[in-house]
């Protein structure tokens, strides 16, 4: 499996009509796969390739392709010619806001948008709001969608960032051309586990809110230390800005009450998206309801807005109902399923590079994963701009795409297990992972 003829031919036509080739640049890759069909754990490209999926919808797929328990509350809605009104409230919302506040109980309320980059927007103008503020810190190696506020400082390169320090902050490597200067002045820069930088910026700024992935995973998988989390929750609260965990990624895949139950830090406000609904195209705001209720303030002036003719679309937020109740549901088990195949995939990895000298690290959180080609764990982007070996992961992806196991062939890319996976296929994941290895070790091609 070395080319994809058909594939090729899809995106060149492509390009005649949609600059790129594709709706959303972020999917652009080498080599550029147009995926036909999936189901549960594996998907099928146009020149008839399988693949185990480790993509997973960018991790949206929690529950595994088309989902059949999710497709029957969909072709049932349809089915009772559900209709996008546009006026006046809907069951299924109410329905879906009670379901999500119950499963993740540190939200009061929350509102609905149609993506996770809509979501992070609100959640942002909000803290403004409510703070009278304007400043914003985001994090180095974080993703928090496509707007001003946020798009920048991903997979930045280093002359373009400088050298780690600390305290301090990092120019704004913007993702996107179009956005002003005036604008980027209010966005500041810091490193992931660094309290010393925020502090810095929140003597020198007045900051309306930090938003963060409480585990960066646009980066791979790096986790807060000790009292990181703790840390910027006592800071929020005594110099009076709002903390936003960003959990678009971390939500539903790690817990029921996202990645927040686990560490036990309550933000201010939170966004969640892709499992959520998985892999229909839902986002959502949640949090304390005295920040909630800025969408409805009864001061014009401090009151936010929110629209949206497509927000809680009847097929999506049924889809979401049902994934939900199949996530909270004793019947499934869903997360337990997932941690057992996470920790096989884990000491698998880690048995197979333990056979060489390439260092590495097998970083995890449950159905979450990433190798990293450096010998400890990363605790920000610097550490892994600095340490792993990007050249060695790229050939590692493809190569293992060759074999028929596919994660996004970029590196320090997450992968994601979904409940789909079976043993059979962590099994079959490792077996091939290891002819790959050795014939990396080896220098074959």
């Amino acid at each position: 499996m070395n080319n994809w003829p058909k594939s090729l031919s899809a995106i060149r036509e492509n390009e005649k009509w949609i600059p790129g080739g594709v709706v959303s640049l972020n999917r652009k890759s080498e080599p550029n796969i147009c995926f036909e069909r999936g189901a549960g754990s594996r998907v099928w490209d146009v020149d008839g390739n399988e693949y185990i999926d480790y993509q997973a919808g960018f991790a949206a797929a929690f529950l595994g392709h088309n989902d059949p328990d999710v497709n029957q509350a969909v072709a049932e809605t349809l089915n009772r010619n559900s209709v996008l009104m546009g006026a006046g409230p809907t069951d299924l919302e109410g329905e879906f806001a009670e379901l999500f506040c119950r499963c993740v109980p540190t939200a009061d309320k929350i509102q609905i948008t149609t993506t996770g980059s809509e979501a992070t927007y609100h959640a942002i103008r909000i803290a403004r709001a409510v703070t009278q503020k304007s400043h914003v810190i985001i994090m180095q190696g974080g993703y928090n969608g496509w707007h001003n506020d946020v798009a920048g400082n991903v997979i930045s390169r280093l002359e373009d960032v400088g050298e780690r320090v600390s305290p301090g902050e990092y120019p704004f490597d913007a993702l996107s051309a179009g956005i002003p200067e005036q604008h980027r002045s209010l966005v500041h820069v810091v490193n992931f586990n660094d309290l010393s930088s925020v502090d810095y910026l929140i003597k020198r700024f007045p900051i309306a809110c930090i938003i963060l992935e409480p585990i960066l995973q646009n980066i791979g998988i790096v986790k807060p230390q000790e009292g990181y989390l703790e840390g910027l929750r006592k800071m929020a609260d005594t110099h009076g800005f709002l903390l936003i965990f960003d959990e678009v990624k971390t939500g539903f895949r790690h817990a029921l009450g996202g990645y927040q139950s686990i560490c036990g830090v309550t933000p201010d406000l939170s966004t969640f998206g892709k499992a959520v609904a998985n892999g229909y195209p839902m986002g959502v705001i949640a949090g304390k309801a005295a920040y909630m209720d800025y969408f409805i303030h009864p001061d014009k002036e401090k009151r936010v807005l929110i629209a949206g003719t497509f927000n809680a679309h009847p097929l999506t937020t049924v889809a979401a109902i049902a994934t939900l109740k199949k996530l909270a549901s004793p019947e499934y088990q869903v997360y337990a399923h997932i941690e057992n195949l996470g920790h096989v995939l884990e000491k698998g990895l880690t048995a197979i590079f333990s056979a060489y000298s390439k260092p590495f690290h097998v970083a995890r959180q449950g159905s979450a994963f990433c190798v990293y080609f450096m010998d400890h764990a990363p605790v920000d982007f610097h550490d892994i701009a600095q340490h792993h070996d990007a050249s060695f992961d790229k050939e590692y992806r493809l190569r293992l795409i060759s074999e028929g196991i596919f994660n996004f062939p970029l590196p320090i890319k997450q992968g994601s297990i979904s409940f789909a996976h079976q043993l059979t296929d962590i099994e079959e994941t490792l077996d091939k992972t290891q002819r790959v290895v050795a014939a990396l070790a080896n220098g074959k091609h």
